[in-house]
């Protein structure tokens, strides 16, 4: 197999199998991939579109093609020397519905179930009608109404010989050892008698076994007509529409090991860990050896057999323990690696890790994995793409108009109160009712009252500025210490004085001090606390960010996007480059990303964008303009006007960034279809936003005011004079969005680490948020283009068709594939660069062994491209710019990858005029033999 040069992201469902990308192993070979990126494969929840939501981590999902469809795919890859990258889900499965056989083992059975340890669940709960129960909050309404309105009913499963609850797609089993009152309301002699041994399971010593077989003989007597129909007329004893029925199922479902209740009871009375908030994932106990080796026996197999060839681990920090993991996993994996058949063996496994980064945050070096999955290195990208002249002015445009703050860590503050005191209520009083009893085990500290520890931890948490910290034995990490204590001092800037002592309290509690200088009796308590508070911080960060400031900011909507730092408009080169150099020494083979299926805006909406900061006073005017013509087509609402001007103000961005390139704005039925996309992202942004309107409570009002001024922009006839104006405005900077796409890419496959590609984006993205940039991709118009030989300057000429970005995507990771050394190993040295530009280029080389690369890139080019209708900056313009190059270059000839012609070295120097005097992106290469000489 071949080294890993970079990966292409596949988003596997029903509507694309493992077999569909099969038939395209071989254009992905063309295009330059080494390793296909797969979304999920285990067994999800059915019609899943992501395969987040696993049911049965045991087996491949039978809807991609299951496991003989895997081995076609690997099989197509290994033809080509390519390889496979699984993502793996450890953190969580789908729960809910009927398809979790583990789930629905422990509500059956309850903390007897041999699954119960596999779900992060508090059975001792505070709450006494939750004690030694589990919080089911699946109905849609509360949950006397459901017994009332029947919407629970009790059925029977015949072929299983089992009953259970049902409300609507969910089922809750009921437990066996209850099963006797019902058999005894069928009046029926062999059923009569079977009630007895059920009735014999609640004293029984192993119930759990006992029953399965009590459940086949209940499953074989029912495969008598009289019998079945005996005890299905005695379930409509209990139809909850009757008095009778009530009580009877009511008490019945009173005696199982769960609760049932309102969907909305979930943020404040949940006893088991969620992903996030969503009530239908589960959170996993994977720290504990058995789970760990249950839900990964099939990836371990996977990897043994040769199969998977690296993984992508989801969510990292949402574990209890996630440097223990990885490490865990690392050891594992390069077991199963030397033992892999000899075809399939390889020198490194990679592992990489789903981890958000904040501002100065660095993943730990010491977890055994390659890297993260290259959120950072899409913001790194951005920073370097927005202009630092513009921010000031669209600043006060966002203020202006919108009325809100432009500090977003202020909003990101805002949100993480909201959320705290809102959907992860619970969560957040799991973590004060732990601290509770940590402050009660200490004589010094009893009598701290749980309202001062909850007002102190909410400071706390409101101001914490990375996901989360890294509690171990010995306390917190050295590296967290800093963001912790930013933490404790924002806390104090919005905390009474007089609850600043819990301050210093929460500081030794949660990781100042250390487990092993505790009494032991303490140290359990604490390992509670400092875990359960970890496990908070990072989901209040993600809803409160990426799930709620990030649509409540709107200062300029393309440094708004997940693992992005919005609170820095721009940075300048030498950070670029610093980065790059702290990548190259610490984690080499980390992923870079510019596109994701959890991506905000497509990576080349957010280029498009991001031109706006170099235009900030043209767009400001437009903006005021646009706003005066669709003044009289605001609705005005009893809470305001509809919709806001901030909203309003997003939704100019949205359409100047997205708009489709060959989109005319008299094209009704692609209008049609663009307007239906909007109005998707439109829908998402505003309930994301929770100020007008949320998803648990859509307000209708604002929401249909909001979608009929959109269909007012883009389909109605009194819209059309704005509708051309937008259009044109979106044409005016697409050029220069395209040349910053072009970057982009180009940066992510040459600085150091591994180059990840995103379905479909070898074409423009000018994709939104999900379901948006998750649509069906048109490989066969990219198979046709990367089979055409069309020169460089028909590329440029028709560049609207995206051909232009595909093929500097090829040549270049075609290039990675021959010298994969150079690009995974050789070093990194920024480049000067001199004369009248030098503010607008970025150049650096890649060196190893005396093979050479240097690429060249232009920045906050918008002015130098001017009006031209091609994203390709004349070369005049450049004037007298220089790089600078390493005295071992000095006359040495390169040739030019985009165009196969050459250039020389002029006094250890470039020429950027005649560097970049066709496309505006440029690498170079070029080789040196042992004396020196440039070799072609």
């Amino acid at each position: 197999m071949k080294d890993l040069t970079a990966t292409l992201r596949l988003q596997f469902h029903r509507d694309f199998t493992l077999d569909d990308a099969t038939a395209l192993v071989d254009y992905f070979a063309e295009l330059g991939i080494s390793h296909i990126y797969a979304s999920p494969l285990l067994t999800a929840r059915p019609g899943s579109m992501h395969g987040y939501d696993v049911i049965d981590p045991t087996r491949i999902n039978p809807e991609l093609g299951g496991e003989p469809a895997l081995h076609r795919l690997v099989d197509a890859l290994r033809g080509k020397g390519m390889g496979l990258i699984l993502d793996i889900v450890s953190n969580h499965m789908a729960v809910g519905g009927s398809g979790n056989a583990w789930w629905l083992d422990v509500l059956e059975w309850g903390r007897r179930s041999p699954y119960a340890q596999f779900f992060d669940i508090e059975w001792n709960s505070p709450d006494p009608l939750l004690e030694g129960q589990l919080l089911v909050p699946f109905l849609g309404s509360d949950y006397g109404e459901a017994l009332q309105q029947g919407t629970v009913k009790l059925r029977l499963d015949v072929d299983n010989g089992s009953l259970y609850a049902e409300h609507y797609e969910h089922r809750f089993p009921i437990t066996p050892p209850s099963y006797g009152e019902v058999l005894r309301a069928a009046d029926h002699p062999q059923l009569r008698t079977l009630a007895q041994h059920f009735d014999a399971l609640k004293t029984e010593p192993a119930p759990y076994q006992a029953a399965r077989l009590l459940r086949t003989e209940l499953a074989e007597q029912l495969q008598d007509a009289s019998t079945r129909q005996a005890l299905e007329q005695a379930l409509n004893c209990y139809d909850s529409t009757t008095d009778d029925g009530f009580r009877r199922l009511h008490s019945l479902l009173e005696r199982q090991s769960y609760r049932l209740a309102s969907w909305r009871t979930a943020g404040d009375d949940i006893n088991w860990r969620r992903f996030f908030d969503i009530n239908e994932l589960g959170g996993l106990r994977v720290e504990r050896p058995v789970v760990f080796e249950e839900t990964h026996a099939k990836i371990f197999e996977l990897i043994g057999d040769g199969l998977v060839d690296g993984l992508r681990i989801d969510h990292i920090d949402g574990l209890a323990d996630p440097r223990g993991y990885c490490r865990r996993l690392r050891r594992r994996v390069d077991r199963l690696n030397a033992g892999r058949p000899q075809d399939a063996v390889q020198d490194h496994v990679p592992i990489y890790v789903e981890k958000i980064l904040a501002g100065g945050e660095r993943l730990h070096d010491d977890w055994g994995v390659d890297g993260t999955t290259g959120y950072e290195f899409m913001n790194q990208v951005s920073l370097l793409q927005h202009d630092p002249a513009g921010e000031s002015l669209l600043c006060s445009l966002w203020s202006e108009t919108s009325g809100r703050t432009t500090d977003f860590m202020e909003e990101a503050r805002q949100a993480r109160q909201l959320v705290l005191t809102g959907p992860l209520a619970g969560d957040f009083e799991t973590v004060a009712l732990s601290l509770l009893q940590v402050a009660r085990g200490d004589v010094m500290t009893r009598d701290i009252t749980l309202g001062a520890i909850r007002r102190a931890l909410l400071e706390l948490i409101i101001h914490f500025p990375v996901y989360r910290t890294y509690i171990a034995a010995p306390g917190r990490r050295e590296a967290d210490e800093p963001f912790f204590q930013q933490a404790l001092d924002g806390a104090k800037t919005t905390l009474s004085e007089a609850d600043w002592p819990l301050l210093e309290h929460l500081q030794r509690w949660l990781g100042g001090e250390s487990l092993r200088q505790l009494p032991r009796s303490l140290r359990k308590i604490r390992r509670y606390a400092c875990t359960r508070f970890q496990q908070l911080t990072s989901p209040a960060a993600a809803k409160a960010v990426e799930d709620t400031a990030c649509y409540r900011s709107g200062i300029l909507l393309s440094r708004n996007d997940v693992g992005f730092d919005p609170q820095h408009f721009s940075a300048p080169l030498q950070a670029f480059h610093d980065e790059c150099l702290q990548r190259a020494e610490h984690f080499p083979r980390n992923m870079l990303t510019t596109a994701t299926h959890d991506h905000k805006r497509g990576e080349d909406t957010r280029a498009r964008i991001a031109v706006i900061s170099e235009r900030a006073e043209w767009f400001a005017g437009k903006v005021r303009r646009w706003r005066e013509m669709s003044a009289s087509h605001i609705q005005q609402l009893g809470d305001g006007a509809a919709p806001s001007p901030g909203d309003e103000l997003m939704l100019f961005q949205i359409l100047l960034g997205s708009w489709p390139l060959d989109l005319r704005a008299d094209d009704k039925a692609a209008m049609e279809q663009y307007c239906t996309r909007i109005l998707q992202w439109q829908e998402k942004a505003l309930r994301e936003a929770k100020l007008r309107t949320t998803w648990s409570d859509p307000n209708s009002d604002y929401e249909s005011a909001c979608r009929q001024h959109v269909e007012y922009l883009l389909l109605a006839v009194e819209g059309a004079p704005l509708r051309d104006e937008i259009a044109a405005a979106a044409v005016e900077l697409a050029p220069a969005g395209a040349l910053n796409s072009l970057v982009q890419s180009l940066l992510r496959m040459t600085t150091p680490g591994v180059p990840d590609l995103y379905q479909g984006t070898e074409y423009w993205d000018f994709s939104l948020v999900d379901p948006d940039n998750r649509r069906p991709v048109d490989f066969t118009a990219r198979q046709h283009s990367l089979a055409s030989a069309a020169s460089l300057d028909e590329l440029l000429q028709s560049w609207h068709d995206g051909r232009i970005k595909q093929a500097v995507i090829r040549r270049t990771l075609q290039l990675r594939r021959r010298y994969p050394r150079l690009f995974s190993e050789g070093r990194y040295l920024p480049l000067a660069v001199s004369g009248e530009q030098a503010e607008q280029l970025l150049a650096f080389a890649r060196e190893l062994e005396g093979e050479w690369v240097v690429v060249v890139v232009p920045r906050l080019a918008a002015d130098l491209l001017g009006d031209r209708g091609v994203p390709s900056i004349p070369a005049q313009r450049w004037g007298n710019t220089r790089i600078t190059l390493p005295e071992a270059l000095n006359g040495s000839e390169f040739e030019r990858l985009f165009d196969g012609t050459t250039v020389s070295s002029q006094q250890a120097s470039l020429e950027v005029a005649r560097v970049l005097d066709g496309l505006s992106v440029a690498v170079l290469h070029t080789s040196m033999t042992a004396n020196g000489e440039s070799q072609q």
